[in-house]
């Protein structure tokens, strides 16, 4: 009985080492670094601005300073996912100056939703409300963009952050803008192929 029973063990032991011999099954493995023989990445979404560059200072023209009505930056991107059916701006200032109570967070300076798939970027000025295409606008403050207006003191970063989606999504706006924004992250939700992020610092003189 002890013949057989170590027999038996040493059987099982010699499959298992033969099993490992071979490696993990097909299409095994899985996470961000993929595996061997698994093509190429896709590349990453990118937005940009002719107006500055990443990081940089956003002209007084885009900014509070040049009055309540200015206008909104062009935007650019590129190497958009395949299968994207609208994109998404959110942007805030996660700085800032007014009590948190006024805006139920961080400042909500525009959101903009249903962007057309087909889009690459947004032109200088975009008009404030629903647009023809199909985008939805809103801020702390109105139906479309607003400007950075950090008072004097430390640069505020104001985060433009564009999301490539799977869909259009069914937002409506909100009478307060940050419960809007909190409405579009949750539809976006399991849709997002793509995320870019452009950071822009003001502070008035």
């Amino acid at each position: 009985m002890r013949a057989k029973l170590l027999a038996t063990t040493a059987l099982t032991a010699a499959m298992s080492l033969a099993l490992l011999a071979q490696g993990p099954p097909a299409g095994g493995g899985q996470g961000r670094a993929g595996g061997a023989g698994r093509g190429p990445q896709t590349p990453p979404l990118i937005m940009t601005s002719p107006a500055w560059e990443d990081g940089g200072v956003i002209p007084d023209k885009f900014t509070g300073a040049a009055g309540p009505t200015s206008p909104s930056p062009e935007l650019k991107w590129t190497q958009v996912p395949p299968g994207t059916q609208s994109f998404a701006i959110i942007m805030n200032d996660p700085e800032p100056a007014i009590p948190a109570k006024s805006s139920k967070g961080d400042v909500t300076h525009w959101l903009i939703w249903n962007i057309p798939g087909t889009s690459t970027g947004l032109p200088e000025g975009v008009a404030q409300g629903d647009l023809p295409d199909g985008s939805k606008q809103q801020s702390l403050r109105g139906q479309g963009y607003m400007g950075p207006g950090a008072p004097p003191g430390p640069y505020h970063h104001y985060t433009f952050t564009l999301y490539a989606l799977d869909t259009k999504v069914d937002v409506t706006p909100a009478q307060n803008a940050f419960d809007t924004r909190q409405a579009l992250l949750t539809a976006m939700d399991g849709h997002v192929l793509g995320k870019a992020v452009l950071v822009a610092r003001f502070h008035r003189q």
